[in-house]
């Protein structure tokens, strides 16, 4: 295959297109051979990238050491990118990598999407892996994904009389859901280790079933939960399609809940993330 060849023909397309930056992704590999090399080397001299990163799988450990040298060695590259970090014990590898390399980690893939792709902050990933959390790439992320507008209206509504009902909790579990996954969010939180995650029951899936049986109520139950009595807890577990127990678990979590954001939600007292709670 003339990769070369494909490669240039896919440049001059994007200058028509008028694209500013254009990605070349060449074949993935584990293991280093003389065959590929040649292949990149050639394409280096060819193009003359302005930037050549190495996407490496944290998972692999010292491997990726390895791989990383061969590359660096073979091509000189400007960054690595790491891949499958959400457990911060694999943070050792970017150590490692830039112990050999000296190419800066640029970025961390922490899931599947396209949004778990995070510019690397060196001093973030060691309060991590010290148990100390980031809470400053918490806060970015929240600020980035959060309606401003939602949380003070929630916290307001919080500190009120009659307090959330279930169509404020379900936007409450919406906007955790743009955060990311529950285990990386956890993960950020200081004192919480890889292995206490590990153990940790933590289902993304659970927020559908609540999101579900929250959905199955009429407005009048989810504006009052307290109407909500055995017929129509039935009614609603088979609307959702869980069980009766789950219905009454959500029912009883909202009302501790409540009775929590009363309390904590006097005048003058904090809210997470800082500032205070509104005045009533």
């Amino acid at each position: 295959t003339d990769v070369v060849g494909i490669v240039r023909r896919g440049i001059v397309a994007a200058g028509k297109a008028r694209a500013r930056t254009v990605i070349v992704d060449t074949v993935g590999r584990l293991q280093i051979d003389d065959e590929m090399m040649a292949e990149l080397v050639s394409l280096k001299a060819a193009i003359k990238p302005h930037e050549i990163l190495l996407v490496a799988d944290g998972m692999t450990g010292q491997d990726a050491v390895r791989i990383a040298k061969g590359f660096h060695d073979a091509l000189g590259i400007t960054g690595v990118v790491l891949t499958k970090m959400d457990g911060d014990a694999r943070g050792g590898a970017a150590l490692s990598i830039f112990g050999v390399t000296q190419a800066p980690i640029k970025f961390v893939g922490t899931g599947e999407k396209l949004d778990a792709l995070e510019p690397f902050h060196p001093d973030r990933m060691a309060g991590r892996i010290l148990q100390q959390g980031d809470i400053l790439s918490l806060v970015e992320r929240a600020q980035e994904n959060v309606d401003e507008e939602d949380a003070k209206r929630l916290a307001r509504k919080a500190t009120s009389k009659k307090g959330l009902d279930l169509d404020d909790f379900l936007t409450a579990m919406r906007q955790m859901q743009k955060l990311g996954p529950l285990k990386n969010v956890l993960g950020m939180l200081p004192g919480v280790s890889p292995a206490m995650l590990k153990n940790a029951n933590v289902d993304d899936g659970r927020l559908r079933h609540i999101e579900a049986i929250v959905l199955s109520m009429t407005k009048v139950e989810r504006s009052d939960p307290d109407v909500m009595n055995g017929s129509r807890r039935m009614r609603v577990a088979k609307g959702s399609g869980r069980t009766v127990q789950e219905v009454n678990q959500l029912l009883n979590q909202f009302k501790q809940m409540q009775k929590f954001m009363k309390v904590a939600g006097k005048p003058g007292m904090k809210m997470p993330f800082g500032g205070k709670f509104p005045p009533r």
